[in-house]
Order: C-alpha cells, then sequence, then structure tokens
C-alpha cells in the first residue's frame, strides 16, 4: 500500500475517533455541531500543537505594535541612532535602518541620538538596498493641520529662519515656507535683516490664506504682549523729573525716539544739546544707551517727552562776570539770519548781531553780505540780559563811526563823487564812503530835464558829482545835488531864447494841441495848433523846419511858447495877450 493511501486511511481513522469522541462529549457538555466549527482543521492536518487563544492574541499585539509596514504613505515615528557628516540613520522597527539626508534638519541644529522624529519611507530600496526616509515630506503632510491648528488656538510655533526676501525673511515652520515680514521681527526698526538667518525663533501664526496656500508669522506680536505688560508698569509710575535710561531707538531730522522699556520717548533736537545741531547723529549714535530726563506727557501719558541736555547744568549759569556790555567777544556764527546773525561766543551761549550793526552804512543789506556759517569773528557786546538769557552784539563798534568827524570829511558846499545805492520815488541814495549816505532829492538831479523817477535819469552802482547841501549831524543826514555841480543853463537860455527872438528848427513830434520843437538837448518849446498855419493856409506838419518866434518864456518854470504864425504875421499885443489868456483857460479847462 502506498504512503499516500496509508495517511488517508489514517486519516480516515483519526476523523473516526474524533467523530466518535465528539459525540461523547456532545453527549457530556458541547453539542457536536459546535464542537466541529470551531475545530482548527488546519493545525491538525499540519501537525502544530495547539495554542492557547490567549497566547495568539498576546502575539498579535505585539506583531501590531513594532512591525511597521513599508508600504504605503504613513507617518511613523523613528528614533536616531547615529549621526554622520552628511546623513541621519533612523530606526524604524523595520527589516533594516533608514536614512535621511542632514540637511532636512536644518531647522534643528541641536538633533541628537536618541531623538525621536516622524519620517516617510521614502524609497524602500535604493540602488544599494538601503532604506531611505524623508524628515521634509513627514512634516508638510501634517504641516497645514499643525498650522491651522496653532493659528486657531493662538500657540507659539517654532520656525527656522532660511533666507531674506523682499519686504521681510523666508521661515521654516513644520516644513512650510512662512512669509515674516519685516515689521513683524521686532518691536524696533530692524537695520541688519541677515543677523537672523539660520536661527531659530518663536512665532505667532498671524493669517493663513488657504487658497494661494500662505502663511504670515509674527515674532514682534510674542514680544508685544510682554511689552504691554512692562508698558503699563512703567507708565504708572512717570513723574516729570523723573531720570531714566533708555535706548536710541530711531533718528529723524527733528529728534530721537528712546526706548524706555516698553514706552517711547520723544527728545526734540532743541532739548538734546545747549549748542545748536543740525542733527541728532552729531552727538548720539542708533541703539546707544543714555539717560533723559521726563520734561512732559500728555493726559494718558502716550507721548512722552523727554531731555538730554536738561541733564547737564544751563551754560548761562557758568557765564563769567567778564562778559559785559562793553566788552569783546570772539565767536562763531551758527545761523544766518535776513536780519542778523547768530554768534555762539561759548557752548550754548549765543548772542544777535543785527544787520544794522555790522557796518555803519545806513542802507538795509543781508547778514550774508558781511559773514557765512562758520566764520570766527569778534564783536562788542552791546547788551547783556542774564535773566532773560539775551544778548545783542554789535561789528561795527570794533572801527570809528565815520559820522565822527563828519564837518571835516564833508563840508556843506564841498564836491564828490558817490555810488547810487537806492531809488525811492522823490529822490535816490548816494553812497560817499562806507557808512555815509546822502539823498539827491528829484528836483536836484538836472536844471532842464523833467525826470519823473530817479531810474530814467540813472542806474544803480553809477558813480555822479554830488554838492554837499545841508547837514543833519543829529539826524545823520545829508542832502547833496547833481544839478549844482553845473551852471544853470536857463540863465543863459533867458538871453538866447528872449522874446520876439526867431529860431529855425524841426517839429519833433505834433501833440492833439500843438506840436513840440526840441531846440537843443535842453531846449522844448510847444507851438499852439493855431500857431502851426502856413501862409498857404495849411499846416506844419512832424518834421518840417520852419521858424518860429518865442512868445513867451519862463525860466521859473521852464516854460517856452513859440509861434510859426507871427513870424509872417506881425500881430498887436494885445492880440497876442489875447491868445495867451485863451490858451491859458484852455489849459485850465483841460486840467479839470
Amino acid at each position: 500500500m502506498s504512503d499516500e493511501n496509508t495517511a488517508n486511511t489514517n486519516i480516515e481513522e483519526t476523523e473516526k475517533s474524533v467523530k466518535t469522541t465528539s459525540a461523547k462529549a456532545k453527549n457530556k457538555a458541547v453539542p457536536q455541531d459546535d464542537f466541529l466549527t470551531n475545530f482548527n482543521w488546519h493545525q491538525y492536518q499540519e501537525g502544530i500543537d495547539e495554542l492557547d487563544d490567549k497566547q495568539i492574541k498576546e502575539f498579535e499585539k505585539l506583531v501590531e505594535k513594532n512591525f511597521v509596514d513599508t508600504s504605503d504613505d504613513n507617518i511613523i515615528e523613528g528614533e536616531v541612532i547615529h549621526l554622520t557628516e552628511k546623513d541621519i540613520i533612523i530606526d524604524i522597527n523595520a527589516k533594516s535602518e533608514g536614512v535621511i539626508s542632514k540637511n532636512e534638519f536644518r531647522y534643528n541644529p541641536n538633533l541628537k541620538i536618541g531623538d525621536k522624529v516622524e519620517v516617510i519611507v521614502d524609497t524602500r530600496e535604493d540602488k544599494s538596498g538601503q532604506l531611505v526616509l524623508s524628515h521634509r515630506k513627514a512634516r508638510v503632510i501634517k504641516a497645514w493641520d499643525r498650522v491651522n491648528e496653532a493659528h486657531d488656538k493662538g500657540d507659539i510655533v517654532q520656525g527656522f529662519v532660511k533666507c531674506r526676501t523682499k519686504g521681510g525673511m523666508i521661515v521654516d515652520v513644520f516644513g512650510i515656507e512662512a512669509f515674516l515680514p519685516g515689521s513683524q521681527i521686532d518691536v524696533k526698526p530692524i537695520r541688519d535683516y541677515d543677523q537672523y538667518t539660520n536661527k531659530n525663533m518663536d512665532f505667532k501664526v498671524v493669517k493663513i490664506n488657504h487658497e494661494f496656500k500662505n502663511v504670515v508669522v509674527s515674532h514682534k506680536a510674542l514680544i508685544e504682549a510682554d511689552i504691554e505688560e512692562q508698558k503699563k508698569g512703567i507708565i504708572s509710575q512717570l513723574e516729570k523729573g523723573q531720570v531714566l535710561e533708555g535706548t536710541v531707538k530711531n533718528m529723524t531730522s527733528y529728534g530721537v525716539f528712546i526706548d524706555l522699556g516698553g514706552v517711547d520717548g520723544l527728545i526734540h533736537i532743541t532739548d538734546l544739546s545747549w549748542s545748536r545741531i543740525n542733527h541728532p547723529s552729531e552727538i548720539l549714535e542708533l541703539d546707544q544707551t543714555i539717560k533723559v530726563v521726563i520734561l512732559d506727557f500728555d493726559d494718558d501719558k502716550s507721548k512722552i517727552q523727554l531731555g538730554l541736555k536738561q541733564l547737564t547744568q544751563h551754560p548761562w549759569d557758568k557765564l563769567g562776570d567778564d562778559v559785559k556790555e562793553g566788552s569783546k567777544v570772539t565767536g562763531k556764527v551758527v545761523v544766518i539770519a535776513d536780519y542778523g546773525a547768530f554768534i555762539e561766543i561759548d557752548e550754548g551761549i549765543e548772542g544777535l548781531v543785527h544787520v544794522s550793526e555790522m557796518s555803519w552804512s545806513t542802507h538795509l543789506r543781508s547778514a550774508q553780505d558781511f559773514v557765512n556759517v562758520g566764520d570766527n569773528i569778534e564783536a562788542i557786546v552791546l547788551n547783556l540780559d542774564r535773566e532773560s538769557r539775551k544778548m545783542s552784539l554789535g561789528m561795527k563798534q570794533l572801527s570809528e563811526d565815520p559820522w565822527t568827524d563828519i564837518t571835516k570829511k564833508f563840508p556843506i558846499g564841498s564836491n564828490h563823487e558817490g555810488s547810487v545805492r537806492n531809488f525811492t520815488n522823490f529822490g535816490v541814495f548816494i553812497e560817499l564812503e562806507e557808512g555815509i549816505d546822502g539823498l539827491i532829492y528829484i528836483s536836484d538831479l538836472s536844471w532842464t530835464k523833467k525826470i519823473k523817477h530817479p531810474s530814467e535819469f540813472l542806474s544803480l552802482e553809477d558813480k555822479i558829482e554830488v554838492v554837499i547841501l545841508d547837514l543833519d549831524l543829529d539826524g545823520r543826514k545829508l542832502s547833496l545835488g547833481h544839478k549844482q555841480t553845473k551852471s544853470n543853463p536857463w540863465d543863459n537860455y533867458e538871453k538866447d531864447f528872449a522874446l520876439d527872438t526867431i529860431h529855425k528848427s524841426e517839429i519833433s513830434e505834433v501833440l492833439e494841441k500843438g506840436a513840440i520843437i526840441n531846440f537843443n538837448e535842453d531846449i522844448s518849446a510847444f507851438c499852439p495848433t493855431r500857431h502851426l498855419d502856413k501862409k498857404d493856409g495849411s499846416k506844419l506838419t512832424e518834421g518840417e523846419t520852419a521858424e518860429f518866434k518865442v512868445i513867451e518864456f519862463s525860466k521859473e518854470f521852464k516854460r517856452v511858447v513859440v509861434s510859426h504864425v507871427q513870424t509872417y504875421n506881425d500881430s498887436s499885443s494885445d492880440e497876442i495877450v489875447e491868445e495867451k489868456v485863451k490858451e491859458k483857460k484852455s489849459e485850465k479847462k483841460d486840467e479839470n
């Protein structure tokens, strides 16, 4: 008989035996069907010893706890068991350890053996048979859940600052690249962004854009809460006159902002130094620690005015007794205005030199004509008020007053040359020398010309001959004349152009009521319209040359009237007088 037949016979016999035993057992306690259903035929056929159900369940639990399934994308927790320069070896309870590039842990430079990390199987078996893991991918899978949870709960998260970008920094948070705006790095302005790169920092997730997968974080939000508590404590203790220590936070052209430990105060540029400064950077630096005094604040203490110079004695309190009215001082020009210049004779002590005290000249000029900022000059103290801390200085007092011997230099009737300095409607001012000016009235400019404004006759800086007409020592005034330097030509014209004299000349201009005839540069005569008739009855026109008889001459009013008609038609003296009366009446009527 073959072995197979023998085995089958044995199985059949065994089944019969089991059935018999089962029947007996059924008669005793257990139904036969339940026994057959629950009997493990596989174990019996394979010859495996029967195991206790309790042992089987414990074994299943142990397998479930320790066996790692590397066939899907489940996130696995592994343990760091070894570190190399490039890689990290992770034990995940698989048939072999996994390897991860060290670059994936840049955010955690303190990683050490024994640390637990989350990973995912990237490659189950590379070319060398190595199990390759990824920590970054595992982080990304869980990242959005973590980020959303941190945002909703307001939890603090740790991130790794990777690099700079436009407007801020890029931060690795749970494997997601989040944006850190420059304004959210710190409560104070950031000048060096690079100092934060490649560092771990705590952040608060302040904004999430689910559509574009953008995350915005803030470090400033974490410290603002602490600062707010500090701020409340500081504000409650603020008092005017209190001296505090602070740090220079920011500088502007008008002052400096000081961080008092969560509370900002402003030192106005005028409260930085007793001396004038153009910018706070001349005496302070950013991040410098200084002591300041509280000068004032508003009701809610949100605006705090600080002072720095007030911590030192006022320079005026140290001004020596040697500085008094009449004493000579030396100083530097610090400010120039049109009305004068401010001279700093010592740190924080200034005096004003008014432009009128810069020169003996009486015509006004700008202070810039005499001094420049930075010039070192000498001056005389004219007035000193220590209580109001004001000082008036003079520069011209260092030289002799030109009016001291004016009567010797410029006696009445003497002739001099001067320069045109200024015009007015009634005359022109002439400078004879530095500090001595005189006025020529418009009527004293020319004997013959009718001048409406001095600028018709002269220009600025022109040189002109003058004669001293009058001198007022008390008022420091000189009256000058220009026409007086020459003889009065009307003395001669009174003879040359006497009544009834006849002169031949060209008509220069024809007017509505007559014509102008220029006999020379000084004498212009007027010929009424009725006296322009020629013998043929026509009238003289502009540009024609003809003879004219003088029918009126006034030296006082510089007036000459002529007639062409009377050169060929002798009228009686009564007719001439009658014509003159008519002309005067007509002129008066026109004036009215």
